[in-house]
């Protein structure tokens, strides 16, 4: 019998990506928890696996050929999955192509202004004295979130899904755009979003896959509490040496 793939994981909208793949695509799985405020991701195992230091990443027993294979980047682990169970990732080579380049806005764009966006909303309040100091900051990504959405709404403008049928294109954007509130976006001005969003938030697959992020999930640490600042020293601050003497146990 096949063992499962292994997912290492954290309850972020980057993880949810694959959990949400895996339960859609029926791809048997078991989660590797990756604490990321604690430093898991700069262990010398999980750095074998993963040499960005970030999760998600997965391994495959039953990769190509029989053998087991390892891969790092939601991105990448996307189109994996989608070509390894034939499910939301098109074969027809246009819609393959459509698929791709809306999965690479969402790697390129989304996740990484929604990410900045959440930095200076979530971490950097606590990190600095005085608030005029991420002002600029605050506003810059909360502007690119908003026009982000803009992009997807009118993207969605008569379709169900970003390219019609719903894909991994879908499963990208979505944990990241369903948070888009939290940075000042009104869902009055973005109605195709939004009822793309309560499309997608239906879906048992989707519950499934959030849901299985729920044991990992705990309240924020409080402000200048020793976790705090353990968890702030884990996530922000990493140099080419720092990361290079863990992945070397040192």
């Amino acid at each position: 019998m096949t063992k499962p793939i292994a997912l290492y994981f954290w309850p972020t909208p980057n993880g949810y990506k694959i959990s949400i793949a895996l339960e859609e695509m029926g791809l048997a799985y078991e989660i590797k928890p990756v604490a990321i405020g604690k430093g898991d991701q700069f262990k010398p195992d999980f750095m074998a696996i993963s040499p960005n230091n970030r999760m998600p990443a997965i391994v495959d027993p039953d990769g190509p050929g029989g053998a087991p294979i390892s891969v790092f980047e939601s991105g990448a682990i996307l189109q994996y999955l989608g070509r390894k169970s034939g499910k939301l990732y098109p074969q027809d080579e246009r819609k393959r192509v459509d698929v791709d380049q809306w999965l690479f806005w969402q790697m390129a764009g989304v996740g990484p202004m929604f990410g900045q966006a959440s930095h200076f909303k979530n971490y950097a309040p606590n990190l600095v004295d005085d608030p005029q100091k991420i002002a600029y900051s605050v506003n810059r990504y909360n502007c690119e979130v908003n026009r982000l959405c803009g992009v997807l709404e009118r993207r969605l403008e008569g379709r169900d899904f970003i390219c019609d049928e719903y894909s991994i294109a879908d499963i990208a954007a979505f944990p990241w755009v369903r948070t888009a509130e939290r940075y000042g976006v009104v869902w009055g001005e973005f109605p195709n979003v939004k009822a793309w969003v309560d499309r997608i938030v239906a879906r048992p697959a989707v519950t499934r896959g959030v849901a299985a992020g729920e044991p990992f999930r705990k309240p924020p640490p409080a402000p200048g509490s020793a976790e705090q600042k353990e968890a702030a020293k884990a996530l922000f601050g990493q140099t080419a040496k720092s990361v290079s003497d863990a992945a070397k146990g040192s």
